[in-house]
């Protein structure tokens, strides 16, 4: 099959992340298509521009940076504008910098990225390179070992509404372990920190953080796979259903 390959991120048109993604996607076609934001919009989650335009820059052959858009902007301004006459088969969301797992996954715009092109009908994969804060990213893991995993994940039938979540791990890709299929985790802890500071106008103004603590890792998940050398794949949708509570909530709803 021959496919056309549409590449977006959160990271930014310019991110070194975005450059490893288009390399990886040339492995299998020269038609690849790049739409994404013109700056960082990492924690988007699935927001979407409804209050203001969204303007499309072309910045070279089937390159294009969307002002002020985000991740699931870029989706479906190639999907149903720029790329509307032909559209993509595939599309390859990041490498984005840094992990996207366990709770972590609800901010993340790499994955919603994935998950509107899914919603959309089409396939999806969403990339991600662990790295520790304050160390050098490990781009040339995702790129050696991302093609195999691609072949692979494109020859698994996929429902629509469903992708495919790959984490590789910090470290060399000759000491990567392997690849597992592996659900979503949870950290031990996650929370949002706040570092309040005062301009030099003297404005107080704010930088957002995550603060994470793996605690007891769980091996069989997406957090205790990626933490331990292994390339993390979790299938996901959008349905984030609590299921083992739907019980006890018909039961407390019954005489209503």
């Amino acid at each position: 099959m021959q496919h056309r390959i549409l590449v977006v991120n959160d990271d930014g048109i310019n991110a070194p992340g975005l450059a490893v993604m288009e390399r990886i996607a040339r492995q299998f076609t020269d038609d690849v298509w790049i739409v994404a934001p013109d700056f960082e919009k990492s924690g988007a989650s699935r927001s979407v521009s409804l209050g203001e335009p969204v303007r499309v820059q072309e910045r070279g052959e089937k390159r294009y940076a969307l002002l002020r858009g985000t991740p699931t902007d870029c989706v479906v301004v190639a999907l149903d504008h720029v790329m509307r006459d032909a559209p993509p088969t595939l599309v390859l969301s990041g490498v984005n910098r840094g992990a996207n797992l366990a709770e972590d996954l609800t901010f993340s715009g790499t994955c919603a990225a994935a998950m509107e092109a899914s919603n959309m009908g089409i396939r999806a994969i969403s990339m991600s390179q662990v790295f520790p804060t304050g160390g050098a990213v490990r781009w040339q893991t995702a790129e050696h070992h991302a093609p195999r995993i691609v072949r692979a994940l494109l020859d698994i039938s996929t429902p629509r509404g469903a992708f495919h979540n790959v984490n590789f791990p910090d470290v060399e890709p000759d000491q990567v372990k392997g690849v597992r299929a592996v659900p979503q985790g949870k950290w031990g802890k996650i929370k949002l920190k706040v570092d309040a500071r005062i301009d030099p106008r003297n404005f107080p103004y704010a930088w957002l953080s995550f603060i994470h603590e793996a605690g007891e890792i769980d091996i069989d998940t997406d957090i205790g796979a990626a933490c331990s050398g292994w390339i993390s794949v979790s299938p996901l949708d959008a349905d984030i259903t609590w299921r083992d509570g739907l019980g006890a909530l018909s039961a407390g709803l019954a005489g209503l």
